[in-house]
């Protein structure tokens, strides 16, 4: 079973960009989408023409914002958004699929913005995000995955000296976000599967970063340890998938 995560950028957009073939090349039996910048139905119009998967959607209330889906080849026995907080649930970001033996989350993680000034919001969601799937996690394993806009260590991003605690996704609290989030009995299976790899998943626009990879490691597969310890297999960054500044990520499971 493989399970895939893209942030697309705008699901209409990559709908442009050889959507359909990038989906064949991952070979994916559930794909999991951040950022789609569409309304649910948009998302459904956009995906008409993709056969074989169950689509769901969780759009943010502002329009062209955020949002979230999830193509399922399997349909889930149920699904779920958000996380049942006023203040985060209004940005459509978060999409839970309950399978029989686990939880699947797709996450869109708020970004810190220019000069960090949504940083104090960002601690908030990190403590309120990880409270739900440890709730989640009381009934069945969870498997997470999705954008987290955050390089988790010096190996997870190109040029780590300048980018420390300036740029959005490299300051000390967003570390420790993900630090609480291993530390509360998460596994990163990308490194779990690859300790020492150089891999990043995201690359800005600017000054041909992503040909020179200059990049981030920033998506990530996060699942109970029970779940990792049984059934994982392999963790992949598909970075010859192209038509969004992210590429894939996914894991291979028993």
């Amino acid at each position: 079973m493989r399970i895939a995560s893209w942030n697309v950028n705008g699901i209409r957009a990559v709908m442009k960009k050889d959507f359909a073939e990038s989906l064949a090349a991952l070979d994916t039996d559930i794909l999991c989408l951040q950022e789609t910048k569409a309304q649910d139905d948009q998302v459904t119009a956009a995906l008409e023409g993709i056969d074989g998967y169950h689509v769901y959607s969780n759009s943010a209330d502002k329009k062209g914002y955020s949002g979230v889906a999830i193509l399922s080849r399997k349909k889930p026995i149920r699904v779920f958004a958000d996380i049942g907080i006023a203040e985060h649930d209004t940005e459509g970001r978060v999409l839970t699929a309950e399978f029989d033996d686990f939880f699947l989350l797709t996450v869109y993680t708020p970004n810190s913005g220019n000069e960090l000034v949504r940083l104090p919001y960002r601690e908030t969601w990190d403590r309120d995000f990880l409270a739900f799937v440890k709730t989640l996690e009381q009934e069945k394993p969870v498997l997470m995955c999705g954008d987290f806009n955050v390089a988790h260590r010096d190996i997870d991003i190109a040029r780590p000296k300048p980018n420390y605690n300036k740029s959005a996704g490299f300051t000390q609290k967003e570390i420790d976000g993900m630090d609480n989030i291993l530390a509360a009995g998460f596994v990163d299976t990308f490194r779990h599967c690859y300790p020492d790899t150089v891999k990043y998943s995201w690359w800005s626009y600017r000054a041909g970063a992503r040909g020179k990879n200059i990049g981030w490691r920033i998506d990530y597969f996060l699942g109970s340890e029970s779940l990792v310890s049984k059934r994982l297999k392999d963790a992949a960054i598909w970075n010859n998938i192209f038509g969004s500044d992210h590429c894939p990520v996914s894991v291979d499971l028993k």
